[in-house]
């Protein structure tokens, strides 16, 4: 069952990055697998974990891009191109890890896009939703077999702090019944991967997989392509002459958290939980007065299944327990 949503005595905080994580963490024979891991915090979340020892295998949409951004990272890295939007392309990408690997250890869902203007896939589905959530429970369940492999195995799930926006309308998940409004859109998407990391980690603890859900802090990264600079500044991101807010972390410090999930022993027979700043938030009213903490609708059990039942109708996709 779910861990309490209670924070624990971690040694990293706000500022710790992927590398203070890893500095004592030898993963010499481990697997993991990091979806647009050559952006961001993708790119420091590899470069931590290859640097420690691990091999990492990246999922890329832009594959050739994404080995040249790679190909300064010290330590073994494998690029595969992989298009979350599509069910065929995630598939054949799982097929290909399949054949090359025989368990994985650790699997971190870290592609987003954010507040894109109105797309739809080839099945009609809302883009947002289905890049950072459906693709991403295909994946996920097609890798079951090697993540129940490795014997123990963490699934790491990017969610965020607009998972405070609102949450899911079950009814309508890719806006066919609303006017389309591309904030509410990602708030939906960003609390469902918040959701399935609570009802994976209850459908993985029997075989030793834990999953855990993460804010990664407010930084400057390519997730914001789809705002425009004006935007920006009108959310307090930026100011007039172009300097981020001071609260912003660096790609290095918005790695960390998931890092962290992915390899703190402190988490060992921990999971379902949502965290940041290298911690297991604090769970916290629908109108907090500090930036942190996670908001219930996203804890929540009973709407958590439910989502995972609707996302087994909408990709025609099971998990093999």
């Amino acid at each position: 069952m779910p861990s309490p949503q209670t924070p624990i005595d971690s040694p990293f905080g706000y500022r710790s990055t992927a590398r203070d994580v890893v500095a004592n963490i030898d993963l010499t024979s481990k697997t993991v697998l990091v979806t647009g891991g050559y952006s961001g915090i993708g790119t420091e979340t590899v470069r931590a974990l290859a640097g420690a020892g691990a091999n990492v295998i990246v999922g890329a949409r832009r594959p050739d891009q994404a080995k040249e951004i790679l190909a300064e990272v010290e330590g073994a890295t494998t690029v595969l191109p992989m298009d979350l939007s599509e069910p065929a392309s995630i598939d054949a990408f799982a097929k290909t890890v399949n054949e090359q690997v025989d368990a994985l250890d650790i699997l971190i869902n870290n592609a987003a896009i954010m507040a894109s203007p109105l797309a739809r896939d080839a099945r009609g589905y809302e883009m947002q939703f289905a890049t950072n959530h459906l693709g991403h429970f295909q994946l996920t369940a097609r890798l079951w077999p090697m993540l129940k492999a490795a014997g123990k195995a963490r699934v790491v799930c990017l969610s965020s702090i607009g998972h405070r926006l609102n949450g899911l309308d079950l009814d309508d998940l890719n806006w066919e019944s609303r006017e389309y409004e591309k904030w509410p859109a990602y708030g939906a998407a960003k609390s469902a991967n918040a959701l399935f990391a609570l009802q994976l980690d209850k459908f993985g603890e029997p075989d030793g997989i834990r999953a855990f859900a993460v804010h990664p802090g407010g930084i400057a990264t390519p997730l914001q392509r789809h705002l425009t600079m004006d935007e920006q500044k009108a959310m307090g991101w930026y100011d007039d002459e172009g300097n981020t807010h001071e609260t912003f972390k660096s790609t290095e410090e918005g790695a960390s958290t998931t890092v962290w999930c992915a390899v703190s022993p402190l988490l060992e027979g921990v999971g379902g939980v949502y965290c940041e700043n290298c911690n297991i938030a604090e769970a916290v009213g629908d109108k907090p007065h500090l930036a942190s903490g996670v908001y219930p609708h996203v804890r929540d059990e009973g709407t958590a299944e439910a989502l995972w039942h609707k996302s087994e109708e909408l990709t025609g996709v099971t998990f093999k327990g």
